[in-house]
């Protein structure tokens, strides 16, 4: 389709020679005839001719030419390149994203796109249109004499040496003022999205500070891009108005020597002015195009980072009948000589509850994410039911595991859209039967948005932001019941309920963990003691492992932490000096 596009932008641009040629046949058929002969039937063809070709051949062509640009190109174009541009994205890895701007990541998208967009638009509606214009001016201008012909030649190498020095400049300009503007995106979505804190702490004039002192430096790449497009149009007026001087002349030499006749003239001077005009054109669309391509090269940079965790070639469906998960050797540092998690070996049992512990970088979080393999270990492997999760997909792996953690993460949609994400095809029924055994459903029933929807159509805002912390958790939790998948990941999931509420979920929490392995991370001991087994990190090492009972009587570190506990948090000894203080 972008081939037929660019044949109907390239045949509308020999038109171009066609005209000036039919107005140098015109001329001269006028004339010979003189004013008295020319409207006779001698002539007819020719003003049939020119007739239809001004009033019907060269009007359709264009018109094709312009629906093909309109319909085929540029309504397909740019969401095909922003969709595989978003799914490449989505298949980024978490770090990919925690190392970035939000807004610039999505702002890169919409740029990247656009500009894709912008060079086969332009491409296919002026190179094609311009190099088809200039090839049938050539077989014009060699019609009148080989010599005018020469005379383009040169003129044509003097304008093709201008782009080449200039081009390569603009794409590199162009690129510097794309990643300055993205960053100025970024930065104004980031406070937005924080303005909360931001007001807060009182901080505004902080943030406008920031911002402006990133606006200041996408001024400067704006300024040094137009110092140069400016630069650039100059020197092709100058060139241009020097095209018209020479065919112009050289034909009028020409008929003077008795070699050309007026109509040549005509026909030259048509075809010189037309090419100047269109040099000024399709020359700015060149600039306009390589800006474009600077922009589409600063978009991949950011996008196509070499931060992704690919599924293997074959990668096998998953398949968890019972859900025995088993670290054997683990290690990973996040490509770091320090943190992380090292030489862990473990095997939870299928069914067997499991309490994680430790104090702030000790690995736990690690273990979760290498289990859900948000990142690919760097040592050893992990298995559930006897398969390596790095030789399956990781979109079955993850549908076999529910998770709820302490950050909890809300869609700006309503609450039925955020519960449902758990199993889409879900009834009615259960998502209702899993809201109120995660005890969400009564305030779910008093929502009410800015737009007048209300319930389970009510929309939480963005992060969830309308609701309380415990309220965000408790859709999040009706979530994983919903999910009801075989295993079962809780980050602090009851860190942000009161105790009211947590004693009220407590029993559904109990009827959601059966049959499931469960993976449990807690700083408040107490939400641990009914665990099957627990362990202690340590510096990403298991340094305990047993019951709650087991540990305190060994008198080891978990024994320490319970006995240091506030209300069953864990103190490291950093926070119980200062406490003591």
């Amino acid at each position: 389709m972008l081939v037929l596009a660019a044949a109907f932008s390239a045949i509308a641009g020999a038109m171009e020679a066609g005209t000036a040629y039919i107005l140098g046949l015109v001329i001269d058929t006028a004339l010979e005839s003189g004013p008295e002969q020319f409207f006779t039937l001698s002539n007819v063809l020719v003003i049939l001719g020119a007739l239809g070709f001004f009033l019907i051949l060269r009007p359709v062509l264009f018109g094709l030419s312009a629906a093909s640009n309109a319909i085929i190109v540029q309504p397909n174009v740019n969401p095909l390149v922003l969709s595989r541009l978003n799914r490449w994205t989505l298949g980024q890895s978490v770090r990919f994203f925690d190392d970035d701007f939000a807004g610039r990541i999505a702002q890169k998208q919409m740029q990247t796109a656009s500009a894709v967009t912008s060079v086969a638009t332009e491409v296919i509606n002026v190179v094609a249109f311009a190099l088809a214009s200039l090839v049938g001016s050539m077989a014009l201008l060699g019609a009148i004499d080989l010599r005018i012909t020469l005379l383009f030649v040169v003129w044509l190498v003097g304008y093709f040496a201008l782009i080449s020095w200039f081009l390569p400049r603009v794409r590199q300009r162009s690129g510097k003022r794309a990643g300055a503007r993205a960053t100025v995106s970024g930065q104004v979505v980031d406070t937005i999205t924080n303005i909360k804190t931001v007001k807060l702490f009182a901080h505004a004039a902080h943030e406008e500070r920031s911002a402006q002192d990133a606006m200041v430096d996408y001024r400067q790449t704006s300024l040094d891009f137009g110092y140069l497009a400016a630069s650039f149009r100059f020197c092709l007026m100058t060139l241009a108005g020097v095209l018209p001087v020479l065919l112009i002349g050289a034909t009028l030499v020409l008929w003077q020597a008795g070699s050309a006749t007026e109509g040549d003239i005509v026909a030259a001077g048509a075809v010189s002015i037309r090419i100047a005009q269109m040099t000024g054109w399709g020359s700015f669309t060149l600039m306009a195009i390589y800006s474009n391509v600077g922009e589409i090269e600063n978009g991949m940079k950011t996008l196509t980072r070499p931060d992704r965790v690919e599924d293997r070639a074959k990668a096998e469906i998953l398949q968890v009948p019972a859900g025995e998960i088993t670290f054997d050797s683990v290690g990973f540092a996040y490509g770091r000589d320090v943190g992380g998690i090292r030489n862990v070996s473990l095997t939870i049992k299928p069914g067997e509850k499991l309490g994680i512990v430790g104090a702030s970088g000790a690995g736990k979080s690690t273990l979760v994410s290498l289990l859900l393999r948000l990142y690919d270990g760097e040592e050893g492997k992990i298995l559930i039911d006897g398969q390596d999760i790095s030789q399956v997909t990781q979109d079955t792996l993850r549908s076999q595991i529910g998770m709820v953690t302490q950050e909890t993460a809300m869609f700006n949609r309503s609450a039925r859209d955020n519960i449902l994400y758990g199993r889409p095809d879900a009834t009615e029924s259960d998502l209702i039967q899993a809201a109120k055994q995660a005890e969400a459903h009564d305030f779910i029933l008093e929502l009410e948005d800015g737009q007048g929807n209300t319930g389970y159509d009510a929309f939480l805002g963005e992060r969830g932001v309308k609701l309380s912390g415990g309220q965000r958790q408790r859709i999040a939790l009706a979530r994983a019941i919903l999910k009801d998948a075989p295993i079962l990941i809780m980050d602090e999931a009851t860190s942000a309920l009161d105790s009211e509420v947590e004693a009220l979920i407590q029993g559904a929490l109990e009827r959601v963990m059966q049959g499931k392995t469960v993976l449990a991370i807690a700083h408040r001991l107490s939400t641990l003691s009914e665990m099957d087994r627990i362990i202690v990190m340590e510096q990403g090492q298991i340094a305990e492992i047993g019951s709650h009972v087991e540990l305190l009587a060994a008198g080891g570190l978990y024994a320490q932490f319970w006995a240091r506990q506030s209300g069953g948090f864990i103190c490291t000894d950093g926070e119980e000096t200062a406490a003591a203080e």
